[in-house]
């Protein structure tokens, strides 16, 4: 699959994953675990590892002494202090635990990006992505391959103009990680739940129905038996999902279900780490805290940061 045709199933739909016709399709953005460890400090510190750099950067071990361990840790630290103030509080601690989350979503939004910055002034416009991404196929009436890219291009122009906060249709690099990711972003939910309903809502009405909500997870296909946990999403719908018991859901209920309100990790994880780091119990932390306590960031012997440590100019 080439980048346009990536981009056009991006443009379709934001979460929908492919699957077998008796398979669940499932459009609910949950938030995610920061690991798969079990968060119990009295054995280890491996979930508290995997929060604070992300799994995939907290897997090398061994890599480096106590001492270099401590200084790199330091260096991050100057990172993650966004208002270089000397402290970092447990809100900055919070936003750099959801960027090493979401480290795939920086490095996909990374391989896209020279691609549509066509005139390398580091920022991407309107233009410019509509011309990457469309180009000779607005030429063509009635394409063969079955999409509409007129309607699609509108489609992407409307999440664009949205990401684009200041609206002079000119993305920065966190605008279009907001249009390619609108999940990830509080301010574009609205535009995530819009483009649901436009998905779902086959009879145009405004709302979802009970077998729109089906049928958009499930296809038939001649088979006369439902899948047990088709029967289950009936009742889900029934009892949970149409809260207001009108037979439908309307725009808050569709985004009731899809973007539901999750248990915040990221922010649970910087009230421990806080916690735990604290020495003088004034609410925030300073480097020499967070260096103190090494171990609960990075490693004991040595460093949980694995590649992205020897690698730090990433960081």
């Amino acid at each position: 699959m080439d980048l346009r045709q990536f981009l056009m199933c991006l443009s379709l739909c934001t979460a929908f994953a492919l699957s077998k016709p008796t398979e669940k399709k499932d459009r609910v953005h949950h938030e995610p675990q920061l690991s798969d460890k079990v968060h119990n400090d009295a054995q280890n510190f491996d979930y508290d590892h995997d929060a604070f750099l992300g799994a995939e950067e907290a897997k090398s071990f061994d890599q480096l002494t106590p001492e270099e361990s401590k200084e790199r840790l330091g260096m991050i630290v100057d990172k993650i202090d966004a208002d270089k103030d000397g402290f970092v509080t447990e809100g900055e601690l919070k936003s750099w635990i959801k960027h090493a989350q979401k480290k795939y979503i920086y490095d996909n939004v990374e391989n896209q990006w020279q691609e549509f910055d066509m005139n390398q002034d580091g920022l991407i416009s309107w233009d410019e992505y509509r011309n990457v991404t469309y180009g000779t196929y607005l030429d063509d009436p009635d394409p063969d391959d079955g999409f509409n890219y007129k309607q699609m291009m509108v489609r992407d122009e409307r999440r664009f103009k949205m990401a684009d906060k200041d609206g002079d249709l000119i993305a920065t690099k966190e605008e279009f990680t907001a249009f390619l990711h609108p999940e990830e972003y509080d301010y574009m939910k609205d535009i995530v739940v819009q483009e649901t309903m436009e998905d779902i809502d086959k009879n145009a009405d405004g709302f979802i129905d009970l077998e729109e909500y089906i049928g958009d997870m499930y296809s038939h296909d001649g088979n006369a038996d439902e899948p047990e946990w088709v029967k289950t999403e009936r009742e889900q719908f029934v009892e949970f999902r149409d809260k207001d018991r009108d037979g439908k859901m309307d725009k808050e209920e569709t985004k009731d279900w899809i973007l539901p309100s999750d248990y915040d990790h990221a922010e649970a994880e910087a009230r421990h780490l806080v916690y735990e780091s604290d020495q003088n119990k004034d609410g925030k932390l300073t480097k020499e805290e967070i260096v103190d306590k090494y171990d609960l960031f990075v490693g004991s012997q040595a460093t949980d940061f694995g590649e992205a440590l020897v690698r730090h100019d990433e960081f």
